[in-house]
């Protein structure tokens, strides 16, 4: 993660709205666990730093954050800082850069403070941005983080083929639907579930999935499975965990992929659930893998240009 901070004081200060993180959250997160203030900054780096100061565009909330509430974070992401900015992904405009890598004017995608101007003194996660063509807003949806979960979890983990059968959880959530988009476009059958009739309503009739249900409106998910998938399912991009996981490792099809990107039903949970029917992945030659986006942001920077190509020809009328 990055670093963020003020600068020292002096003339050239301006104010700096800020999105304060107040203290560890346990359960699910109220608006008063977040504070706003103002704050000021000094348009310039500090002499000698690596770093870059940045004009905040737009930021993404995203579920992984909720992680980051609870003291100690995971073993993957650290706990917000308390009486500090919340961090997120976000678009950014370059004001001025110690960085070899960016030059000021630059706009660029990552790690920044949920604030108006943040100083990031550890750059690894920003990228700067290739397309200038389309909304930079974009950037912090299907060509930013969330796209980039989607397709390096549909493609690079589940290695989908045409014809097959793909089940999406949570699935219009930015990362759910743009799943559903990719697997369309591969010729797949798509079944998307969701929370509510409203969504279930986008999934069927604007991002055109083949089928999609209200989980809270079924009283059996393994049954709700089997009327959707007769066959059975060969890739399962999984969001929610819980009870949905192991219904859907008993219509799992042999050789099977499931893509593990999230498991929002439990993140609230001072007691998370006991997945049972784990012995399937044995019995069915199920392949599981979990996946952490931002290391493959940092890491894998083929799989980003393939993804962000691949996209940005779809945003501009390509096929």
């Amino acid at each position: 993660m990055g670093s963020y901070s003020i600068a020292s004081n002096d003339n050239e200060q301006v104010n700096n709205k800020q999105i304060i993180f107040c203290d560890y959250i346990s359960g699910f997160p109220k608006e008063t666990d977040f504070v706003l203030k103002t704050s000021t900054i000094r348009l310039k780096l500090p002499r000698g730093s690596n770093g870059v100061l940045v004009k905040n565009l737009y930021l993404s909330c995203d579920a992984y954050m909720r992680f980051r509430m609870t003291k100690g974070g995971n073993s993957v992401v650290s706990a917000f800082k308390p009486g500090s900015p919340m961090v997120g992904y976000g678009v950014a405009r370059v004001l001025d850069s110690g960085s070899q890598e960016m030059k000021k004017g630059d706009v660029v995608w990552g790690f920044t403070g949920w604030e108006e101007y943040s100083f990031i003194t550890d750059t690894k996660s920003l990228v700067t941005i290739k397309y200038t063509d389309v909304p930079l807003s974009y950037y912090a949806g299907i060509l930013g983080k969330a796209g980039m979960t989607a397709y390096a979890g549909f493609h690079e983990i589940c290695s989908p083929k045409k014809g097959e059968y793909v089940f999406v959880s949570a699935a219009a959530g930015a990362v759910g639907q743009l799943v559903g988009q990719f697997a369309m476009l591969m010729g797949c059958y798509v079944v998307g579930c969701a929370g509510s009739n409203e969504k279930v309503h986008l999934l069927k009739n604007k991002l055109m999935f083949h089928e999609a249900f209200n989980y809270n409106e079924e009283h059996n998910l393994d049954a709700a499975l089997k009327r959707y998938f007769p066959k059975g399912i060969d890739i399962y991009f999984e969001n929610v965990g819980g009870e949905m996981i192991d219904a859907v490792l008993l219509n799992m099809r042999r050789n099977g992929r499931i893509a593990m990107c999230g498991a929002i039903s439990q993140y609230n949970l001072d007691q998370p659930y006991g997945v049972k029917n784990l012995s399937c992945i044995i019995s069915k030659s199920i392949r599981m893998e979990g996946f952490v986006v931002f290391i493959m942001i940092i890491n894998c920077s083929p799989i980003h240009t393939r993804r962000e190509d691949c996209v940005h020809g779809r945003c501009c009328g390509g096929t």
